[in-house]
């Protein structure tokens, strides 16, 4: 019976180590858009689907979401070279979070010019989602992005 309890104690101990461990944190806005934008880097589709909200789902499942995603980037001849996420503007249950993509693709960046955007993060069922995406123009640029 003794080693019954040193196994449940060992397995308690695991658990707490598991639970608090970086990968099972949960991740802020900021590190949301990090890694949905690692994730569409590496054409990880189905691993960027986790990222982001059901209304920018569209109510398609995984698999359907991600081939659509794969289909764009080949269209679209969509390359992403890097990118430059900063701190979010906290409002609430939402968040907004800048980022300076470097990418290229056939159709609106042929030249590959630096991309000014901010993401829109909802939280849904405890976790951040990214909800919307858009590029940031003239004086908005200067309220979310700082001067170098």
């Amino acid at each position: 019976m003794q080693g019954m309890s040193v196994f449940k104690a060992f397995c308690a101990s695991l658990l707490l180590v598991l639970t608090t461990s970086p990968a099972f944190a949960e991740l802020t806005p900021d590190q949301t858009v990090t890694k949905y934008l690692e994730a569409m880097q590496g054409q990880r589709f189905d691993e960027a689907y986790a990222y982001v909200s059901s209304g920018l789902r569209g109510g398609k499942s995984k698999e359907e979401w991600s081939k659509e995603q794969q289909y764009i980037t080949q269209m679209g001849e969509v390359k992403i070279f890097g990118f430059r996420v900063f701190k979010p503007v906290m409002e609430g249950e939402k968040a907004k979070v800048p980022n300076i993509l470097k990418s290229q693709d056939k159709f609106l960046n042929q030249l590959g010019l630096d991309e000014y955007e901010l993401y829109e993060l909802v939280r849904e069922e405890g976790t951040w989602r990214i909800d919307q995406q858009t590029l940031v123009e003239g004086p908005e640029r200067s309220e979310y992005f700082p001067e170098k």
